[in-house]
C-alpha cells in the first residue's frame, strides 16, 4: 500500500516538475515548485513510515521549513517585481 502510494507520489512530483521547467509565468512556477516540496515532503513522511523509524521526520521537517522560506520569497519576489 505505502509503495503504491510512493508512486502516485512520484507521478505526481513528475507532473510538478515539468510545470516548474514549462510553466507559463513565473507564479505559476513557484506555485509547481511549492507543490514539488510537499510532494518530497510526503514521500520523505512515507518512507519513514516504510522503514518504521523516525529519523527521516527531522529531514521532512527541514525540507518543509526551506520550501516555506523558498516560497515566500518567491512571493515577495513577484509582489516587488509587479507582475
Amino acid at each position: 500500500m505505502i509503495t503504491a502510494a510512493l508512486v502516485l507520489l512520484a507521478l505526481s512530483g513528475a507532473c510538478f516538475l515539468a510545470r516548474v521547467i514549462g510553466g507559463p509565468s513565473l507564479g505559476d512556477r513557484i506555485v509547481a515548485l511549492d507543490c514539488l516540496i510537499v510532494t518530497v515532503v510526503a514521500a520523505i513522511v512515507l518512507q519513514s513510515i516504510r522503514l518504521d523509524t523516525d529519523w527521516y521526520l527531522d529531514v521532512a521537517l527541514v525540507v518543509a521549513f526551506v520550501g516555506f522560506v523558498g516560497t515566500m520569497a518567491g512571493a515577495r519576489f513577484i509582489e516587488r517585481r509587479g507582475v
